[in-house]
């Protein structure tokens, strides 16, 4: 299995680095990579559904324009990293700390942030419906044209969060899932700030 998915590997790199006129795009459901090498491997504008990087240190790796739907990060090292304009949906970075990662103008949709640290991170521009960030830090992170909506902030620390006033706050739920507490738009934003450190 390991040499088809090196071979997958290698047709993606050809595939990336001649815009599509040579190889092949790489399409991966339900693989470990947990015991995989990633180092030289080429992870942007791939298919890689239902997989596990938990655990993994990642640093200076590109997923950008990739599908990454239902795959989980829990409790990886996420370090200067590229999710720029990838399919978040369903994914699963619980407990990961993530620091100067981009994931500008993706899509979140019932992602999950539980336990997480995010720092110096990237989050303009994006869809966050049903996406849970309980008991997650966020530190100097941009949030600027970002929209909103059934986000769980239930026990969030935030810190220098810049762009409040720029995001679209449709619904928070600053309560627990048994006992929800709902704030809607301006409310929203407003609790947003208020409790937020040093928020910009």
């Amino acid at each position: 299995m390991m040499q088809n998915i090196t071979r997958k590997f290698e047709l993606h790199r050809k595939w990336v680095e001649t815009s599509g006129k040579e190889g092949d795009k790489l399409r991966l459901q339900e693989v470990d990579f947990r015991n995989f090498d990633l180092s030289d491997r080429f992870l942007e504008q791939a298919n890689i559904i239902n997989c596990i990087f938990n655990n993994l240190n990642l640093k200076n790796k590109d997923f950008h324009a990739s599908v990454l739907c239902s795959s989980t990060y829990e409790s990886a090292n996420i370090d200067t990293c590229d999710f720029y304009k990838t399919d978040l949906s369903y994914t699963n970075f619980s407990s990961a700390t993530l620091t100067s990662v981009r994931f500008a103008r993706s899509d979140c949709w019932e992602a999950t942030f539980k336990n997480a640290s995010l720092m110096d991170c990237n989050l303009s521009a994006i869809s966050f419906t049903l996406t849970d960030f309980s008991n997650a830090r966020l530190n100097n992170v941009d949030i600027s044209e970002s929209r909103f909506e059934n986000v769980s902030f239930n026990g969030v620390i935030l810190e220098n969060i810049k762009g409040i006033d720029e995001a679209n706050f449709h619904s928070i739920n600053i309560g627990t899932p048994e006992n929800p507490i709902i704030l809607l738009g301006q409310e929203a934003a407003r609790w947003v700030k208020d409790n937020s450190l040093n928020n910009q």
